[in-house]
């Protein structure tokens, strides 16, 4: 059965949310995040978890594919806990948080494990999530603990 692509764009703040959970559990190499900053894009490569695949049937394998989630009418990009330069440093998504600012720009969060950020200034909200190739399975399904209040 032939797996299609996804691809998304996001407009809106609630647009952002559905990207965000098609990310939950993607993994991204902190060498493969670029900032192209007089085209104002900021330009991810991540592995995506598909969790809509996992979410059609008990047996169905575990699987990855390649994503670009590509950020447009960026103004600037801060990252904290980072470490650009390093080749091995993998990061973990968890989500994306946006802020309309009193100027009607937008703050948007890009939240990873270890207190992790990227941070995005721009102008309006214009995301795409582009899925890449063909998936591969992945041995491992993510886990995540939950706590009770």
């Amino acid at each position: 059965m032939k797996t299609k692509n996804l691809k998304l764009l996001a407009k809106t703040e609630e647009d952002l949310k559905v990207i965000s959970a098609h990310l939950q559990d993607s993994i991204v190499a902190a060498k493969e995040i670029a900032y192209l900053k007089k085209n104002k894009i900021l330009l991810i490569q991540l592995n995506r978890f598909m969790w809509e695949d996992v979410e059609k049937g008990v047996f169905r394998k575990n699987k990855r594919i390649r994503t670009i989630l590509k950020f447009e009418s960026i103004t600037n990009v801060f990252s904290k806990k980072i470490e650009h330069q390093k080749n091995e440093v993998f990061l973990d998504f968890l989500a994306i948080e946006s802020n309309l600012m009193p100027d009607k720009s937008y703050e948007i969060n890009l939240i990873f494990s270890g207190e992790s950020i990227i941070k995005v200034k721009a102008e309006v909200i214009e995301v795409t999530l582009d899925d890449q190739g063909k998936p591969w399975e992945s041995k491992n399904k993510p886990k995540h603990q939950f706590f009770n209040a």
